[in-house]
């Protein structure tokens, strides 16, 4: 049996940025204080609450450049935050937007061409899971649909029933 999984950004590269270390262009993150509006932490998958600090850098959420290794703005806790669990439920601070854009990448990390689209956010688990049906998608990229910012992975996530 499988279902999604929503994957945020891994513990080590949230680390690595909290700790000071370059981001995807090789700067220094920046550090501000969140007004607690529109500030989603690409770790924990939860919004900075207004007063607490918070880290913008240029994360490239693929394993090596290559001409479709998208590399953009995003946010993070200046402090250490846990970790999303890799599970199944929509992070809430997802469900503050109308919609965001998915698109299937390749084991190749290549977008799959026609895979792309802007889904209603009631909609995303099920068009995510249709496109990891796909044999030539190996994951799905949620992204802002005003901004194209990159907001978390989503896997297919095989389990079974033991007897």
């Amino acid at each position: 049996m499988s279902t999604i999984q929503f994957t945020a950004m891994t513990t080590t590269l949230a680390r690595h940025y909290q700790a000071g270390g370059v981001d995807a262009n090789g700067q220094t993150p920046e550090t501000h204080t969140s007004d607690g509006d529109g500030v989603p932490c690409r770790h924990c998958l939860q919004n900075v609450k207004a007063g607490d600090k918070y880290l913008v850098l240029s994360h490239r959420p693929f394993p090596a450049p290559q001409p479709y290794a998208e590399t953009g703005p995003i946010f993070l806790h200046a402090e250490e935050c846990g970790r999303y669990d890799e599970i199944s439920d929509m992070p809430e601070m997802f469900r503050e937007n109308s919609d965001y854009i998915l698109r299937g990448y390749s084991r190749q990390d290549r977008i799959v061409y026609g895979t792309g689209g802007v889904i209603a956010t009631d909609n995303i688990a099920v068009r995510a899971a249709e496109l990891l049906r796909r044999d030539e998608v190996a994951y799905v990229h949620m992204r802002s649909a005003r901004n194209n910012c990159f907001q978390c992975r989503i896997d297919l996530h095989e389990f079974s029933f033991a007897i």
